[in-house]
């Protein structure tokens, strides 16, 4: 055995000792109260912090995906964070049934900065939170469980006292007995019995006790026996929304989460695609999804999960993997002969009033705005992969592979037409027809750009199968600013879901290449733009992928 790699320094985690648990009977039937740390813990994660814009973006897509809390920030430990939130609460950007929700320590100047900062807010939930785990109170801390209680009371006093300061705002108190998990259970329970001694809930006015797995240490069951262990001990159980907080390193924090709802939590933190520390937070989406895939109402929508995703990754710079649960931009694509059969066959058969019975599709991506794609290869060797090889090496095309799925296809009907091999030439030529027809719904003719305060307004002369036009938009980079000119124009809903570009060659006088992927009011289509000038490039990808519309066909039409 490796002495690097040793699996003896590594003790087991002990199972909580049960004989009554009652969670592995139970079924999920409704959505717990959701609530989002992607401005906070998500945003503390990134190795670039979002900008206030980016912020702000995130923030009105958590709203429309139907949010009702969202932690923002940690306001006495960040200019930004403060300022965010003064921003929220002087602009008037809170809608009535949302509550933002802070996070501070237990220190007197934290907790009064805090509250500053939310000072005029309708409602808020103060955070509140000490380590209480073994390896803390012995390593970092050096106190005796009395110690951790004094902390934790002391700065549960003070949250009381500073919100009596403010009796305009509805204050919401959430106690956190951080890492959570390795702290044995008893005490876990004491802790949290004397911040609510110094609280005082009630059923009426409950206060929020959140038990995170700060650090993921078991199996997902043995989180699931923590919480109902703790829901059985824990005092005034009726005046305490019991929320959990998992992070995934173990690769369970999904599943961690499910298991704490049956085991009888009432809420959920978590992010959007798992974003947080180290392995991330709990994945909301695909919590929600899962719940969503098992016929229950998850009080989120998802409906536009590529407007999502890109505002997502606009935020973050974050990628989405392609495998990533009904995200992914994969997950509803079949490679296997044997799985498309079985689809086309279940689709074929199904009425469209009935509930979803499709083979390798758990949900109907149509739901969340994406449709099924088969990927047919032209035999065992080639494919896909072998047609963007030969545009590669023959031509310089490098086709990012959402395009390679797109054009396969076109590439394998011709071959099973003609019966006969498709050679280089004739690929290039197959993808100048799909890609470069003469014959389009929208030309570009003069365009003008100009940036101001870090903004881009774009104006152009369009030719079009009725006739010429005149567009203008704005946006956060020249094709933001396009794509919002062309919603005017159309009336459609577009988002850019992918976009690629390369240099032709290495010359200075080298062709700009530009792939685009639109998805044009839940219609995904591709695009391919050619120019000696990048600008152009993106915009003729646009246009092209555009004119490949449903939406073109209806205008011609």
């Amino acid at each position: 055995m490796s002495e690097r790699f040793n699996f003896r320094k590594y003790p087991a985690f002990k199972p909580v000792q049960m004989v009554n648990r009652t969670w592995p009977d139970k079924t999920i039937t409704k959505a717990p109260l959701w609530c989002s740390v992607d401005l906070r813990d998500g945003n503390q994660a990134l190795i670039e912090p979002m900008t206030p814009q980016q912020k702000l973006d995130l923030w009105d897509l958590l709203i429309k995906v139907g949010f009702k809390e969202i932690e923002i920030g940690f306001p006495s430990a960040s200019s930004l964070d403060y300022d965010f939130c003064r921003k929220l609460i002087d602009e008037g950007r809170i809608p009535e049934d949302v509550t933002i929700q802070v996070l501070t320590q237990a220190r007197p100047e934290l907790i009064a900065k805090t509250f500053e900062a939310l000072e005029g807010v309708r409602r808020a939930v103060v955070h509140l939170y000490n380590s209480t785990s073994t390896v803390q109170r012995d390593y970092v801390f050096g106190l005796d469980r009395q110690g951790i209680i004094k902390i934790a009371q002391e700065g549960a006093k003070m949250v009381a006292d500073a919100a009596a300061q403010y009796p305009d705002t509805e204050w919401v108190f959430e106690y956190s007995p951080e890492s959570f998990t390795g702290t044995e259970l008893d005490f876990a329970v004491e802790v949290v019995d004397a911040v609510n001694a110094v609280w005082q809930p009630t059923p009426q006015s409950p206060v929020i006790v959140n038990l995170p797995a700060t650090v993921e240490m078991s199996t997902p069951n043995v989180y699931a026996d923590q919480i109902e262990w703790f829901c059985q001990h824990v005092q005034n159980r009726d005046s305490i929304l019991v929320s959990v907080h998992t992070h995934n390193d173990r690769g369970c924090a999904v599943a961690a989460s499910e298991l704490a709802v049956l085991a009888g939590a009432d809420r959920v933190e978590g992010t959007l695609f798992g974003n947080g520390e180290r392995t991330g937070n709990m994945d909301i989406l695909t919590m929600a999804m899962n719940m969503y895939s098992q016929g229950v109402d998850p009080m989120l929508d998802f409906e536009h999960m590529d407007e999502i995703i890109e505002v997502y990754k606009s935020a973050t710079h974050l990628p989405v993997h392609p495998r990533h649960p009904y995200a992914g931009e994969l997950v509803f694509t079949a490679f296997s002969g044997s799985h498309q059969d079985a689809i086309k066959k279940c689709l074929s058969r199904r009425d469209e009033d009935s509930i979803w019975e499709v083979a390798y599709l758990p949900i109907d991506p149509a739901d969340i705005g994406r449709s099924y794609q088969e990927v047919i290869r032209i035999n065992s060797q080639s494919g896909k992969g072998g047609i963007a090889y030969v545009l590669e090496q023959e031509y310089g095309y490098q086709l990012p592979r959402w395009l390679q799925i797109d054009f396969s296809p076109v590439v394998q009907k011709f071959a099973e037409e003609s019966e006969k091999e498709v050679n280089p030439t004739t690929i290039k030529e197959l993808f100048v027809s799909t890609y470069f027809p003469q014959e389009r719904q929208y030309h570009l003719g003069d365009y003008k750009v100009n940036r101001t305060d870090g903004a881009d307004s774009l104006s152009a002369d369009l030719t079009t199968s009725t006739g010429a036009v005149h567009v203008e938009g704005t946006g956060n980079g020249v094709v933001a600013a396009f794509v919002n000119a062309l919603e005017t124009l159309t009336g459609s809903k577009i988002v850019v879901v992918e976009y690629s570009e390369h240099a032709l060659s290495q010359s200075a006088e080298a062709e700009a290449v530009c792939y685009i992927q639109l998805n044009v009011d839940g219609e995904r289509v591709c695009g391919v733009g050619q120019s000696e000038d990048i600008i152009q490039a993106s915009l003729d990808g646009i246009l092209r992928a555009l004119s490949r519309s449903a939406v073109a066909t209806k205008a011609a039409a």
